[in-house]
């Protein structure tokens, strides 16, 4: 263990966490620390785990109502031996692993495990397909796989010599259970570089074949210190985090945010998502903190919230932007602002709403600590006050990857004239407040005005009957594209005329005349394995049917002549 990097690290977090109510100091006060040598494990969560033995670090909580719990002490002690027991069956510093489980406590003991080893980690969800494994197995240069029994099946025709491992005893399979009778010591015998990888996250891949981001020791551990300094999380705080395993925010919001502020990580698993149960859960457990994808919200504020007296005191929302819909709602029945945050699976939490800021409609907030945001001119390459959200390197934020694996020429892209361009187009206001305008490539044009999805679908969201909403564009002959909504509804509102006319009429009176929704579809919408909306189909959707006879539940603002006339 190294004391300067631990003392590095301890003494960032403990200033974050002191000036966690003041954004505006701990943005001006704070510095990476940036040690040349740093193992989170040995550096960070071991002296915790010495610390306070005893304090719950991970709290699983069954669909039946069953119970797991383990200490810092013994998932240190734990993650020791399966360190062991993983070597010995020839997993080594650099190694590969991909690693599919749920959300089992084995998963975070392999985590930590395979950190001390200096393995190399690639999380995979188990909603991964035969096809999405066989990619990422031959991308990723997997040399060992960590996989739950019910899911070796999937690799059983995948070609590779990688070493199977499974959490449960399976034929030809090494058994993860082995690993108790391994040594409680384990030694490692390099020291670990501050940039050595750590992490491989392929992309949900909204608009493409998925990404291969490339993270160290450095940029996913101590780079989330700033996702620590957003949700708010504190010392022996009760926090939970609605995500799957495999994606980063399960990573950063179930592990390294949380256990880097010495909180226990709550785990509420459930077959089928249940808000009333979840919520029963929340108010049972004693959350302090929640952090969930704006889908998961939307799908909250459909129960009556105000039932629940919730004892959470930070509420964030991050995958997808938030709709300030749901801010109002949940403020209403909890008396609780939900903030919102951007990042990315390349990066930390860049832009947040700070615990004790004012969280402005629509907004996601100000730059978090240790990172400097411009909005850059597509075609000028200038800053201002609309444009491309990008990271300015001058500033070498820890909390940023690598690169993309084997990829030099996307990497070069993307880290081009001396920023990191995200992708992403948002304005910001005199304040520094920065608000979410959609994905570059999502925007488009009607009527030769730009059009931002995320505009229209904030709107669409706050109609009574609408539950989530995608907005594209659909070819038109007159206007080269109009406004079409994808919507899915609330639970018992059946589609038909009748409810779209009102989605329509509503769109009339909360949108300006040329970006209102002109055409609306039900549908239940296409989302990746990790739950963002996959407007790309939609889009290839429509062009597909440029020609052809508009779908069964179609319906447009003509079929509706009188539309016009009914509203104010």
């Amino acid at each position: 263990m190294s004391s300067t990097a631990m003392g590095g690290f301890r003494s960032a977090r403990d200033f974050l966490l002191e000036h966690r109510d003041d954004q505006e100091r701990a943005v001006r006060g704070f510095h990476w620390p940036r040690p040349d040598r740093f193992n989170w494990v040995l550096d960070h969560f071991d002296p915790a785990a010495a610390e306070h033995p005893d304090r719950t670090a991970l709290w699983i909580v069954a669909d039946d109502g069953s119970e797991a719990r383990a200490t810092y002490g013994e998932i240190a002690a734990r993650s020791h031996q399966v360190a062991n027991w993983l070597h010995a069956q020839g997993v080594h510093r650099g190694d590969r692993i991909l690693m599919m489980l749920g959300d089992q406590m084995e998963l975070w003991e392999t985590m930590l495990a395979a950190m001390r080893l200096g393995a190399v980690i690639i999380p995979a969800t188990p909603q991964l397909t035969e096809d999405d494994l066989a990619d990422r197995l031959q991308r990723g240069g997997v040399a060992h796989v960590v996989v739950d029994a019910p899911d070796t099946g999937k690799f059983a025709d995948l070609p590779g010599h990688w070493s199977r491992i499974s959490v449960g005893r399976v034929e030809g399979w090494l058994s993860y259970g082995d690993s108790e009778h391994a040594g409680l010591d384990f030694t490692p015998a390099h020291e670990t570089r501050a940039d050595d990888p750590l992490l491989l996250y392929f992309t949900s891949g909204t608009t493409a074949r998925p990404k291969l981001v490339r993270h160290t020791h450095a940029s996913y551990p101590i780079g989330h210190l700033t996702t620590m300094y957003w949700i708010g999380v504190r010392p022996g705080d009760v926090h939970l985090n609605v995500a799957s395993p495999g994606w980063a925010k399960h990573a950063y919001s179930s592990l390294f945010a949380p256990w880097s502020a010495g909180a226990t990580v709550l785990v509420v698993n459930q077959d089928r998502f249940d808000a009333a149960r979840l919520l029963d859960r929340i108010v049972g457990c004693g959350v302090d903190t929640f952090c969930a994808p704006p889908t998961v919200w939307r799908m909250l504020i459909q129960a009556d919230l105000g039932r629940w007296n919730v004892p959470i005191r930070e509420a964030v929302a991050a995958g997808e932007p938030l709709n300030s819909e749901v801010v109002d709602r949940v403020r209403d029945a909890w008396g609780v602002t939900v903030r919102d945050g951007f990042g990315q699976t390349e990066t930390t939490v860049q832009v947040g709403n700070g615990p004790g800021e004012e969280v402005r409609p629509g907004s996601m907030g100000r730059p978090m600590p240790g990172f400097t945001v411009v909005l850059e001119d597509p075609v000028t390459g200038e800053t201002g006050d609309h444009g491309e959200i990008c990271l300015d390197l001058a500033d070498a934020p820890v909390g940023l990857m690598t690169g993309y694996l084997d990829d030099d020429d996307r990497t070069a892209e993307v880290m081009r004239n001396g920023r990191y361009h995200t992708g992403d187009v948002a304005s910001r206001d005199a304040d520094g407040y920065i608000t979410y305008i959609g994905r570059s490539d999502d925007i488009f044009k009607a009527s030769d005005y730009r059009i931002s999805p995320f505009e229209l679908e904030s709107v669409l969201i706050g109609h009574e009957a609408v539950a989530e909403a995608a907005v594209v564009p659909a070819p038109d002959p007159v206007r080269l594209a109009v406004p079409k909504a994808y919507v899915t509804l609330v639970d018992g509102v059946s589609p038909g005329p009748e409810v779209a006319r009102s989605i329509l009429g509503y769109c009339r009176t909360h949108l300006a005349s040329y970006k209102r929704v002109r055409r609306v579809e039900f549908a239940e919408l296409p989302k990746t394995v990790s739950g963002k909306i996959r407007r790309v189909q939609l889009r290839t959707a429509e062009e597909d049917r440029r020609d052809a006879p508009r779908g069964e539940q179609e319906y447009r603002e003509e079929d509706f002549p009188g539309l016009k006339d009914e509203l104010p």
